[in-house]
């Protein structure tokens, strides 16, 4: 990639790193299927699948532990913020990291964070040591989420769409059975799902380790504030912003939703499976087509408004089950929409690389999502149940006012205006400096 501060780029839309990424459209088609992979490939893939697994994989026990190990709500909730929030901080050495140590060196680190704090979390006989332990999973996940599209990208065959397909494919599956297999284990045990992600992911360590060859050492090494820095352009920081309301939102309905439904482990587990499938669909297969159809930002101020109304619903109807659980599972189609549709247009208006664009997106967005449950407790606890699903429909409201700051910018992006180092439509840059120019000449 050209140096972003001398030289104008044209940003097409491209992937990121993790869950909801554009579809790099402006690079060559794909041929043949995107099924047909070396086995290397399907290593990282069925890895990512399980990764994604964990999103919503503690869900249908939350309830469980709360009452079992005698935790509030807020406590429990915690379970996500550790997690989360270690996400995102992370997120700004991961680059630095692997552009050190190289792909599969960073992939397997993560791996066996991931399968020894799993395994840690299983075993533990308190909230605290969970809430611990699920950190030390997030830094895991950090290093292997941030590593592990690149990998497939880099070892794939049939081209870089038929990599993308199949990554989106894995994000779908596990965002789809965590919930479900959250539920069928946590029946036997709350320790359940916690020792299934440590068995699937010690043979994803091990098929990891077998079957991918070294990856490239990359191009350069990646300097330590570059995503902090990466914030100062507009475009970057104003989508990251953006996604901070969003995931508030998102992750109220997914943490807190579980406590007001007052239903069992396997149930549980089905609502957010079916919650998951529409997640999966709509990322997939609805996004795309929609975007093209009618531009990102068009699309997602539609989007984040009926979002808002479902989040509304389910605050003035926590207390109807059936009203609750409905609207539950249909957040899942705006959430999938949203997912897919906001790192898109990150990468679109970003003048950073990839990776490291990626990198300051999820440290912010993730601050958010690891904030929101904590939050969530807390003000249940203080008011009623509505109440956090009310501040995440505000959440919603907010993000439609500040990505209306950013229209003309994605609205560039989409038609493959060229932008300039700075993130920002080149004719509005050029007609600034002109209007700069004229002002200093009046002046003078």
């Amino acid at each position: 990639m050209s140096n972003p501060n001398t030289q104008t780029q044209t940003h097409q839309p491209s992937p990121g790193h993790g869950p909801g990424h554009g579809h790099g459209h402006g690079h060559a088609a794909a041929s043949g299927s995107p099924f047909r992979q070396p086995k290397a490939v399907w290593a990282v893939a069925f890895a990512c699948v399980v990764s994604f697994m964990g999103i919503g994989l503690v869900d249908p026990i939350l309830p469980a532990l709360s009452s079992q190990l005698h935790a509030s709500a807020s406590n429990v909730e915690l379970l996500f913020t550790s997690y989360l929030v270690v996400t995102a901080v992370a997120m700004l050495v991961t680059g630095w990291v692997s552009s050190r140590i190289g792909g599969k060196r960073t992939l397997i680190a993560g791996l066996v964070l991931i399968v020894l704090f799993s395994a840690l979390a299983g075993s533990s006989h308190t909230i605290s040591q969970i809430i611990g332990f699920r950190a030390g999973w997030g830094l895991g996940n950090a290093l292997f989420i941030a590593t592990s599209l690149a990998v497939i990208v880099g070892a794939a065959s049939g081209g870089f769409n038929g990599a993308i397909i199949l990554y989106e494919t894995a994000l779908g599956i596990g965002i789809a059975l965590g919930p479900l297999v959250g539920g069928l284990l946590g029946g036997i045990s709350w320790r359940g799902p916690f020792f299934g992600v440590t068995a699937l992911m010690a043979i994803s360590l091990a098929a990891t380790v077998v079957f991918l060859d070294r990856t490239p050492q990359p191009a350069r090494k990646i300097g330590l504030t570059e995503p902090l820095r990466a914030l100062r352009h507009r475009g970057l920081a104003t989508v990251s912003v953006v996604a901070l309301f969003y995931n508030w939102a998102f992750f109220t309905v997914l943490a807190y939703s579980p406590f007001p439904m007052g239903l069992g482990i396997h149930e549980l587990g089905f609502v957010f499976a079916g919650w998951g499938v529409l997640v999966a669909i709509f990322a997939v297969l609805v996004a795309p087509r929609l975007q093209a159809r009618f531009g990102t930002a068009r699309t997602q101020y539609a989007n984040f408004f009926l979002m808002a109304l479902d989040v509304l619903v389910i605050a003035l109807w926590t207390d109807h089950k059936a009203v609750l659980i409905t609207a539950v599972i249909v957040s899942g189609a705006f959430i999938g929409l949203s997912n897919t549709l906001m790192t898109q247009a990150v990468m679109q208006v970003s003048p950073v690389d990839r990776s490291v664009a990626s990198a300051a997106y999820g440290f912010v967005r993730f601050i958010g999502g690891g904030l929101a449950p904590y939050v969530a407790g807390k003000l249940a606890a203080r008011y009623n149940d509505h109440v956090p699903f009310y501040l995440g429909a505000g959440m919603l409201v907010v993000a439609i006012g500040v990505l209306a700051t950013a229209h003309r910018l994605l609205a560039a992006a989409d038609n493959g205006e060229a932008l300039d180092a700075a993130g920002q439509p080149a004719d509005e840059a050029a007609a600034e400096e002109a209007g700069e120019v004229i002002s200093v000449g009046l002046s003078d």
